[in-house]
């Protein structure tokens, strides 16, 4: 793995030994934090078993990481600007690390759980820090090719995890999924230690410069909203309304606490800089459109295709493939013709490959899937870089660990979003019945009305990136 990542590395980054060193001790946070995500989805049925609970109870063990990275990584960003991001780097491995041992042995589903959270809040403080650490590290030139080497190990990180969770279940159980991690997180607590730039702080932490009650609404407030967003999924029932309500007082109790508070965690006059503005905007629409190939693409191979279960995950796992494949490229382009443009033509890219999907005719078959799906995950990951480097090459020093929790935070919100609203819109166009028993027709219908939502996205989202493409051109 560790030659792997050299290789990617020598291809973007600085042309000192320990400018490349120091990229690939970020590599590997952010490999590990995107297996942390799916590695553990593949083991549910066996949890089920293992633990002898409902299904609805062991899918809290993803829903634990989930929340826990959601609703903490802008505070991690913020933590890391303020105490020193080397050593929160340090923690937050040190303690990812810890927790996946922790999972491993695990007596009982409540402590899985609870170490599932604790594994969750050491991978929000690797995703919150990893872009900013890029910011200070990389020449701006070199920032587009950086940003496409972390999107690949992102992305690899995904579509790793199934496959390699099965493979790991199949020989030690499912302690296997999470013991996994502990030698990776010691080998990335060495890298870390070793190649990341000294912190410029001196390791006191001054508790008046942060915002604790800020801190813990905004928690509280992405916790109530992601949880009415994946309970049960996508139908909207009491609970789920309750919930939403909660996260909207939520947000109206955090820009009062915000605009009152003496050092608040999020100023709201960052959000005049309409380039932060429209970049976060845009990521969590395209966050929300990609959750459809996730989640729309399984029903409609096997239902409307008739695919067996190794032909749907074989097809599933090419979107992931290709933005892992994609990423450094799209790096290399964004350097060279710029962020702002390459932003678009990611965005076009999506569009035409959304639309494509709604329009093409079941009879071609998987074909007529996987090519427009090559081109909205070829845009997306044109998209994801471009705008990534859009945001942190203009940030400063002390706000770049804020900035990179925020990009983090609107691409989870557009994923859980997604989850729900995409899958809402699939099973309402399907007639509202079971989708494992609906006729091939109408689930292929309802893919084309899906992705045809998802077209409508996009183009809001090429709006808002004309829009900002105009602003900075006048």
């Amino acid at each position: 793995m560790m030659k792997t990542l050299q290789v990617q590395v020598e291809a973007v980054a600085p042309v000192s030994t320990s400018g490349r060193w120091a990229l690939a001790s970020l590599a590997l946070p952010m490999l590990l934090s995107a297996l942390g995500t799916s590695i553990a989805n593949v083991g549910l049925p066996t949890l089920v078993q293992a633990f002898d609970a409902s299904f609805q109870a062991v899918q809290w063990v993803v829903l634990a990481y989930l929340l826990a990275v959601t609703t903490l990584v802008v505070s991690a960003g913020r933590l890391g600007d303020a105490l020193g991001r080397r050593r929160l780097m340090l923690a937050g491995l040190g303690l990812f690390t810890v927790a996946s041992a922790l999972c491993s042995l695990a007596p009982t589903l409540g402590w899985l759980i609870a170490a599932r959270a604790l594994q969750g809040l050491g991978a929000a403080v690797m995703m919150a820090l990893t872009l900013a650490f890029v910011g200070e590290m990389v020449p701006k030139a070199q920032t587009g090719r950086a940003m496409g080497l972390l999107a690949t190990l992102s992305a690899t990180g995904t579509a790793l995890g199934p496959s390699l969770g099965g493979v790991l279940i199949a020989a030690d159980g499912w302690p296997a999924l999470f013991y996994v991690n502990v030698p990776l997180g010691m080998l990335g607590l060495v890298l870390a230690y070793r190649h990341l730039p000294a912190d410029r702080r001196s390791g006191t932490l001054a508790w008046g410069g942060l915002d604790p009650l800020g801190s813990a609404l905004l928690a509280l407030t992405l916790a109530a909203y992601a949880l009415a967003m994946t309970l049960g999924r996508g139908h909207f029932g009491v609970l789920n309304v309750a919930l939403l309500l909660a996260a909207l007082g939520g947000l109206a109790a955090f820009v009062r606490v915000e605009a009152k508070a003496a050092s608040p965690l999020i100023r709201p006059t960052m959000f005049r800089d309409v380039t932060l503005s429209i970049c976060l905007a845009t990521s969590a629409l395209v966050a929300t459109v990609m959750m459809a190939t996730l989640v729309v693409g399984p029903f409609h191979l096997a239902r409307g295709l008739g695919l067996d279960a190794v032909q749907v995950g074989l097809a599933v796992s090419v979107g992931p493939l290709v933005v892992a494949l994609a990423g450094v490229p799209a790096g290399r382009i964004t350097d060279r013709f710029g962020a702002r443009r390459m932003t678009l033509v990611g965005l076009l890219a999506m569009g035409v490959g959304a639309f494509t999907l709604a329009l093409l005719p079941a009879s071609l078959g998987l074909p007529g899937y996987l090519a427009p799906l090559i081109v909205i995950t070829a845009g997306y990951a044109l998209f994801q870089t471009a705008n990534n480097t859009a945001v942190m090459v203009g940030v400063s020093g002390e706000g770049r660990g804020l900035v990179s929790g925020l990009l983090s935070l609107s691409r989870n919100l557009g994923l859980i979003t997604g989850a729900s609203l995409m899958g809402a819109v699939f099973i309402a166009a399907a007639g509202g019945v079971n989708i494992l028993a609906a006729d091939p027709g109408a689930v292929v219908t309802a893919t084309r009305i899906t992705f045809g939502v998802a077209g409508g996205l996009v183009l809001v989202a090429l709006g808002l990136a004309g829009r900002r493409l105009r602003r900075e051109v006048d």
